[in-house]
């Protein structure tokens, strides 16, 4: 079974909400219910493959432990970098594996979700380690790891945040409004994903059997539009069951199209995942960089924060050369973006002027475009 992308998923997603509403309806909590749930669609998601099914659960049950060894370590040792290190590196440890073998067709320690996974177990690690997050509740961190509507491919959710929801009982008012608003977002997604999306998918594959100059610049954009259209609308289906279940998931697009420059952009695309790089790579390379005094200037800092930041999200998506190109692109725009506006004279005087703004987003639509381009595989 695909997660949110076939019959056979909606029709058990039917039978099987039906109990967490009637939970939400009469004030009673839907954890329980929900971790069995995600087990289900999480079995559903991986078949008959035992391996990944094993792979799965061996990475649950070590995330969870490791977890609770560090808040222990902390207890003894107090906090030291080295520690801080060996965990997070244990903590993606098996993502990097997958990657690794993943590129030379081997496959190690695959299953569904494990990339999303990992940004959450990480994410509880770091938050150990910076004092954010002192206990370890078993159940929940299951739960959170394994929450089914983004299991596959997000939003990504804090861990705090999360649980949260998961312990708070909503008043029944409150939760048949937050059903009205999910079922709407399932509704729109769906027509986003299976509408628009699979017309642009079959627009630019038509496309692709033409070698002409214009027919690749028609590519960018249907490609473009259908990267927005699919997984715009598969997280807006995500996060609408998450709001069935009593979960009111952050949401991952925000008009990205609308955006005036690429700083812009990516606080509106993929949100979840730009804003975990933001939290959890770019801000502490700049604390690291500023405490250890490595730059003369910050804004040198920031512009190398911004190319490796992005550098590793491209790497994320996979080893190779169209991604980690996608990557370095982005990194190289991030920056140069920040040093115009942080040295440029004229954007400062004309950064609030209506035609400076349409000519900004003019130009960011079609940088982005081409983005799209390098990672669809075909400029390399």
């Amino acid at each position: 079974m695909t997660l949110l992308g076939e019959a056979y998923f909606f029709i058990w997603l039917i039978v099987l909400a039906i109990p967490a509403i009637w939970l939400g309806i009469n004030e009673k909590s839907t954890k329980i219910y929900g971790l069995i749930t995600s087990g289900i669609f999480a079995a559903f998601a991986i078949g008959s493959d035992y391996k990944a099914a094993i792979y799965l659960v061996s990475f649950c049950v070590f995330q969870l432990f490791l977890a609770k060894i560090l808040i222990k370590q902390i207890e003894r040792k107090g906090r030291k970098r080295a520690l801080f290190w060996i965990f997070v590196i244990l903590s993606i440890l098996p993502l990097c594996i997958y990657k690794l073998t993943a590129f030379f067709d081997i496959s190690m320690l695959g299953f569904i979700g494990i990339s999303y996974l990992t940004f959450k177990s990480a994410q509880v690690v770091i938050e150990i380690y910076d004092g954010l997050i002192t206990e370890i509740k078993p159940l929940d961190y299951l739960y959170f790891l394994i929450f089914f509507p983004c299991l596959s491919s997000g939003p990504i959710d804090r861990s705090r945040r999360f649980e949260e929801d998961i312990n708070k009982i909503l008043p029944r008012e409150e939760y048949l409004e937050n059903l009205g608003t999910g079922i709407m977002y399932i509704f729109m997604g769906a027509v986003y994903k299976f509408c628009f999306a699979a017309l642009l998918y079959q627009g630019f594959s038509f496309i692709d059997t033409y070698n002409q100059w214009w027919s690749t610049l028609v590519y960018m954009y249907a490609y473009g539009f259908y990267l927005f259209f699919d997984f715009a609308g598969y997280s807006k289906m995500a996060v609408g069951i998450s709001y069935v279940f009593g979960v009111k998931t952050p949401e991952n697009f925000d008009k990205p199209f609308i955006s005036i420059d690429m700083k812009d952009f990516w606080n509106r695309w993929h949100i979840t995942l730009s804003h975990w790089f933001r939290d959890f790579l770019f801000s502490r390379f700049i604390m690291a960089s500023i405490r250890g005094k490595w730059f003369n200037d910050r804004l040198v800092g920031a512009s190398i924060g911004f190319v490796i930041n992005m550098l590793v999200m491209g790497i994320w998506h996979g080893i190779g050369w169209s991604y980690i190109l996608y990557g370095l692109y982005h990194g190289i725009l991030l920056a140069a973006t920040e040093i115009y506006q942080k040295k440029s004279k004229f954007y400062k005087k004309y950064k609030k002027n209506r035609l400076y703004k349409a000519i900004s987003w003019f130009i960011t639509l079609n940088l982005v475009m081409f983005g799209f381009l390098i990672f669809s595989g075909k400029v390399i």
